[in-house]
C-alpha cells in the first residue's frame, strides 16, 4: 500500500473502477457499500439530482443506467487526488462506453455504441467517500441518438481525447502540483478582470495558454483549438451574454493538482446572470443562475495545454425554465417506446 496520503487514496477508488469498467449488477453494489460512507452526500447533474448514500446511487442512477446500457465500460483518462484547505480529493475524467440498447431517461436508443464523458470528484474522509460530485455529458447522449433539441454547439461535437502526453493515470508527482495550481489560479484572475477592469487585453491569454491549447468543452459547446479559437467559438458567446459571471460562491470551489494536472469542482461554483443577447440560443431573460463546472487543465512548459470542460447545461436550461427533456420527448416522439 502506498504510504503517502493522495496515493492512498486513489487506491481506494480503484476497487470502484475496477467494478466500473467490466460493469455487472452483481459485484458494483457491494462495491459501492464498501466505498461509500452510508449518509454520503451525492450530487449529479441535473436531472440525476442529489441523492444521499451508496443505496440511492446504484437503484437510481447505475442500475438504469446498466439497464440502458447493459455492457457499460468506464474508461479514465485523468485520475489524480489532492488536498484543498483540509479537505482530500479524487478527480476521475474519462468515458462511459456501451451499446445503448434500451431507452434511459427518456433517450430513445441506438443500439449502437455510444460514450458520455463524465468528470467525478470524491471526497475522502476516514478511508470512506463522503462527497461525491459530478457531471456526465447528457447532451452528448442525447446527440449521439440524434436527440439533442437545442441549438447547434459553435465549436467542434466529438469524442474528447486523453491527454496528448498519455500520462493522465500516472501516480505521483506531488511536488509538482503547487506550481500548476498557481498557474490556474493566476490565469482565472486575470480573467476575471475582463470586462469590469478592460478589455481582452487584461485578461493576458497568451501569457497562461499554450499557442496550440485545446479546449475540450461539453456537447452543446463543444470544442475548440488555439487562443483564437477558444475566443471564437466560447469565451467572447459567454462574456458578452454573462459579464457579470464570478467564479467562486462562498468557498464552495475546490482546486487541487497533481504534477501537471489541476483539478477544479464545486456545486456550484459560479455564479451569473444571463444578459446582454443571451448564451447559447437562450433569450436574455435577466435572471441570475448558477452553473456546475467540473474542471481539468494540464500545464506543458508552463503554458496551459489541454483544458476539459464540463458544465451542467442541462441545469442551466432548468433554471430559466427550459424543459430540454420535454422539447427531446416532443421531437422524438415517433421513437418514444409506449
Amino acid at each position: 500500500m502506498p504510504t503517502d496520503i493522495h496515493s492512498r487514496h486513489k487506491q481506494l477508488i480503484v476497487p470502484l473502477r475496477a467494478a466500473l469498467y467490466d460493469a455487472d449488477a452483481q459485484t458494483l453494489p457491494q462495491v459501492l457499500q464498501a466505498l461509500f460512507s452510508p449518509d454520503c452526500a451525492i450530487h449529479l447533474a441535473f436531472p440525476l439530482g442529489d441523492l444521499e448514500g451508496p443505496d440511492a446511487l446504484y437503484e437510481q442512477v447505475y442500475l438504469p443506467l446498466l439497464i440502458a446500457l447493459p455492457d457499460l465500460e468506464r474508461r479514465d483518462f485523468i485520475f489524480m487526488a489532492g488536498e484543498d484547505r483540509g479537505q482530500y480529493w479524487i478527480g476521475c475524467a474519462g468515458h462511459y462506453l456501451g451499446v445503448f440498447a434500451r431507452p434511459w431517461l427518456d433517450i430513445p436508443p441506438t443500439r449502437r455504441a455510444v460514450a458520455m464523458r463524465y468528470h467525478e470528484f470524491f471526497r475522502i474522509e476516514d478511508e470512506r467517500i463522503v462527497e461525491m460530485q459530478a457531471v456526465w455529458d447528457i447532451p452528448q447522449l442525447m446527440m449521439q441518438a440524434g436527440a439533442w433539441p437545442m441549438t447547434p454547439s459553435l465549436g467542434t461535437e466529438w469524442l474528447a481525447p486523453a491527454p496528448a502526453t498519455q500520462d493522465g493515470l500516472r501516480d505521483g508527482r506531488y511536488e509538482e502540483a503547487s506550481a500548476s495550481v498557481r498557474l490556474v489560479r493566476d490565469m482565472l484572475t486575470a480573467m476575471g478582470r475582463h470586462p469590469l477592469q478592460g478589455g481582452p487585453e487584461v485578461m493576458h491569454l497568451e501569457r497562461f495558454w499554450h499557442p496550440r491549447m485545446n479546449w475540450y468543452g461539453p456537447a452543446g459547446i463543444g470544442t475548440a483549438r488555439g487562443i483564437d479559437g477558444f475566443r471564437r467559438w466560447h469565451q467572447i458567446p459567454f462574456l458578452k451574454a454573462m459579464p457579470d459571471r464570478r467564479a467562486e460562491i462562498s468557498g464552495t470551489a475546490v482546486m487541487f493538482g497533481e504534477g501537471p494536472y489541476v483539478a477544479t469542482t464545486g456545486w456550484p461554483n459560479m455564479r451569473m446572470t444571463i444578459s446582454g443577447d443571451g448564451w447559447l440560443g437562450i433569450a436574455p431573460c435577466n435572471r441570475q443562475i448558477t452553473m456546475r463546472s467540473l474542471d481539468f487543465w494540464r500545464i506543458e512548459n508552463g503554458l496551459i495545454r489541454e483544458n476539459w470542460v464540463l458544465i451542467d447545461l442541462l441545469h442551466v436550461y432548468h433554471q430559466i425554465g427550459v424543459d430540454v427533456f420535454l422539447r427531446m420527448r416532443e421531437l422524438t416522439y415517433h421513437r418514444q417506446s409506449t
